[in-house]
């Protein structure tokens, strides 16, 4: 029987607040020159009510040692974005400025968002529904023109959704 390696850990959402949380991954050193250098992962969580609060339990599979995890808590219009780290079974809160670009995207007619992925199916960028806090699931599919893995999402008119990418903090910007 194969056993998964893994950790978790929980929060708990206040009434009206959905909490979902990425795994920062540095892509490996010889793929540096062509692809991103960060990707973002979705953990998995599990639910349970409290009440009127909701108790989340976030996996991460196979962690390393130390694991970055960019926290987005949406609340009616508003995202709180906040980075942290898993250390052993503990999640630290960052309170340094936080390295993430976010959009709000919309349109009054249906648009695609295309971005590269990475040779193992990762990507540095993730689109959000604000209100199901679900992702848009991209369709992946091999540009034979630059013969690259792409991902491309499909956006409703007249719907706003949450995008965010991990860049590498410039010192000019």
């Amino acid at each position: 029987m194969e056993s998964i390696q893994g950790k978790h850990f929980s929060i708990t959402d206040p009434q009206g607040v959905k909490t979902v949380i990425y795994r920062v991954n540095k892509t490996e050193k010889e793929y540096l020159n062509k692809y991103p250098k960060y990707t973002v992962e979705r953990l998995v969580s599990a639910e349970e009510f409290q009440g009127n609060l909701k108790k989340k339990t976030f996996f991460i599979d196979e962690p390393n040692y130390e694991e970055h995890l960019i926290i987005l808590s949406f609340a009616g219009e508003k995202v709180v974005v906040n980075m942290g780290i898993l250390e052993d079974n503990k999640v630290r809160i960052s309170k340094k400025p936080v390295p993430v670009k976010f959009d709000t995207l919309y349109s009054e007619e249906g648009v695609y968002k295309e971005f590269k992925y990475t040779p193992n199916l990762k990507r540095p960028i993730s689109i959000i529904d604000p209100e199901t806090t679900e992702e848009v699931k991209p369709t992946v599919y091999l540009d034979k023109n630059t013969n690259e893995l792409k991902g491309k999402c499909k956006l409703k008119p007249n719907k706003p959704y949450f995008a965010f990418e991990m860049r590498e903090r410039r010192e000019d910007v």
